[in-house]
């Protein structure tokens, strides 16, 4: 027992002057918890709306000032057309939109109506912020009642809703982007991560740096094939998307194939890039699959909204290339958005390639 407890003592000390291990035992749980403690949420909070308000009547801007006190809602645009409104949706920037008839007025002789529109490209989003919205409005006559003197039930607010682009809330709008989204990252990543990771271990690097071949194309000549492959991956999952759940592609086939592409070459360069940090094929595997898979499923916004998300995970999030791809697959497949649209996420996409390659390539030569 002695020699048994001197043993334990030593592999104690090995674990703890460790600090590889003791990051995954202990900080690796820590991140995990807070992650999903923040992420892991049903509320949408802060969710980008526009108001159409021709009326500019008291009752409208006190019932949207109440909408934006909620804590729900952000007022993205005040809008002055229809044109405008289809604008905004077709580019994004708004979730929800709140219609005001011109002779809006809470009176009991009539009943109002207003209209909540609803980017149903993403339908849970858009049916939460949808009943967000009507018990608001429900509230706000029920106050309006009380001020007045009158019963709850003389004033009436009627609420028209509209759901845009999946007017029957399909989930699979949503699914099919994100899961290809997420495939085509650890596919291409996690690949070229280990095939160059795999070189190293196997010592047969040493004999492609000695070879004529530049080390831009090696790392070239290595994604090659694997670009071509994921890309058939790519029209693989779109084909069973439309001719298996219905999905829709508005938009111009040319310009997504040529997005795929672009963002598969962001995530080959974050391989290469992961592949020169690794030393074998189990760390290249480790690092892209917890690296990349739990951020892009998590802060990308392809499960989660990220309004919801603290600021600083919104921070992070921006930096995952999902997060400004899975609006590009929905744009194109859903709301049949061009280049004129999707020019900042395509530029960001590209800005990221072209940095990961350089960092990669720097690497690179520096182990030659």
């Amino acid at each position: 027992m002695t020699r048994f407890s001197a043993f334990v003592q030593k592999e104690f000390r090995h674990i703890l002057r460790d600090r590889r291990t003791l990051m995954i035992l202990f900080g690796m749980p820590v991140i995990q918890v807070l992650l999903f403690g923040y992420v892991l949420t049903n509320e949408i909070k802060n969710a980008s709306i526009a108001v159409l308000d021709p009326a500019k009547t008291e009752e409208s801007i006190a019932l949207t000032n109440k909408l934006v006190s909620s804590g729900y809602f952000q007022l993205e645009q005040n809008l002055v057309s229809q044109e405008e409104l289809d604008r905004s949706f077709r580019s994004g920037k708004i979730k929800m939109a709140i219609v005001f008839p011109s002779d809006f007025i809470v009176d009991p002789s009539k009943p109002s109506s207003i209209q909540l529109i609803g980017d149903a490209s993403d339908p849970n989003t858009a049916t939460s912020l949808i009943q967000y919205a009507n018990a608001i409005i429900a509230d706000f006559v029920q106050e309006k009642a009380q001020d007045t003197g009158m019963a709850s039930n003389q004033l009436t607010i009627r609420t028209e809703t509209r759901m845009r682009y999946n007017p029957e809330q399909k989930a699979v709008f949503n699914f099919v982007p994100g899961v290809m989204t997420l495939i085509l990252m650890l596919v291409s990543a996690m690949m070229t991560s280990i095939t160059i990771a795999r070189e190293k271990e196997l010592g047969t690097m040493e004999v492609l740096l000695v070879s004529p071949l530049k080390p831009v194309q090696i790392i070239l000549g290595k994604t090659a094939p694997y670009l071509a492959l994921t890309l058939l991956n790519a029209l693989v999952v779109v084909l069973v998307g439309i001719y298996i759940f219905g999905m829709p592609l508005k938009g111009s086939i040319l310009l997504l194939t040529a997005e795929c592409v672009l963002y598969m070459f962001v995530a080959l360069s974050l391989g290469i890039f992961i592949s020169t940090k690794a030393k074998d094929q189990m760390t290249a595997m480790f690092i892209s699959a917890l690296g990349l898979m739990m951020p892009t499923m998590l802060l990308s916004g392809f499960i989660f909204p990220r309004e919801s998300m603290p600021v600083p995970l919104q921070v992070i999030g921006s930096a995952i290339p999902a997060t400004w791809f899975n609006p590009i697959i929905k744009g194109i497949m859903i709301k049949g958005t061009g280049l004129d649209v999707l020019w900042k996420q395509t530029a960001v996409l590209g800005g990221m390639a072209i940095f990961f390659l350089a960092v990669s390539l720097r690497n690179f030569k520096d182990r030659l």
